[in-house]
């Protein structure tokens, strides 16, 4: 007895959709998401509109891949610099630098990714990367709250305003440097905060 496969005939994929999702965060990350078209995504992955349709269902669908793996390889890595067993503020002010050194290390997609996505203008995607910021926002503010819960809002509204302004000074160019300057000033209204002093 044999069996027929449930696959239709035809070409297999002449792309790897992991490989896609990466080159499609570049894109995105360089040029923001509003400016990217299926256009842009389908010749830079040199596959056809149909095969963009079937693999991602839309660019939506696409940018929701891409900000999943962003929030994996490139994103500031909160679960590594948010330590229970190291100061507070210590910890704050390394997400800051850190923030500022990826920011800033590639001109070609300088900024955060989640951030710039926020201010887009289709709903959809805006929707997708505020679910992201909002995640990252509420595990900064249970760190701090974990020890010093009396100031866990202020310094969280305090950190994620910071964030925002070096992501957009590195999209307008801001050198590494002047970024990394600006996050230990930063870093220095933490310190003062936590201590009150």
């Amino acid at each position: 007895m044999t069996t027929k496969s449930l696959r239709s005939p035809g070409r297999p994929r002449r792309f790897d959709p992991e490989q896609a999702v990466a080159t499609a965060q570049r894109l995105f990350h360089a040029h923001g998401y509003d400016a990217v078209n299926v256009a842009h995504v389908t010749e830079a992955l040199s596959i056809n509109p149909p095969s963009f349709y079937a693999a991602f269902g839309s660019k939506g669908g696409l940018y929701s891949r891409v900000l999943d793996r962003y929030a994996c390889t490139d994103a500031i890595p909160l679960e590594d610099l948010l330590l229970s067993d190291r100061p507070v503020a210590e910890c704050l002010v390394s997400v800051l630098e850190d923030a500022a050194r990826r920011y800033a290390s590639d001109p070609g997609v300088a900024g955060c990714l989640v951030l710039e996505g926020i201010r887009s203008i289709d709903p959809e995607a805006r929707k997708a990367a505020s679910a992201f910021h909002s995640a990252a926002e509420g595990r900064l503010r249970d760190y701090i709250a974990a020890r010093h819960p009396e100031c866990a809002e202020r310094l969280t509204d305090f950190i994620s305003t910071t964030l925002s302004g070096l992501s957009a000074k590195a999209r307008y160019g801001c050198s590494q440097g002047r970024l990394l300057a600006t996050a230990r000033l930063a870093g220095l209204v933490v310190v003062h905060e936590i201590s009150g002093k």
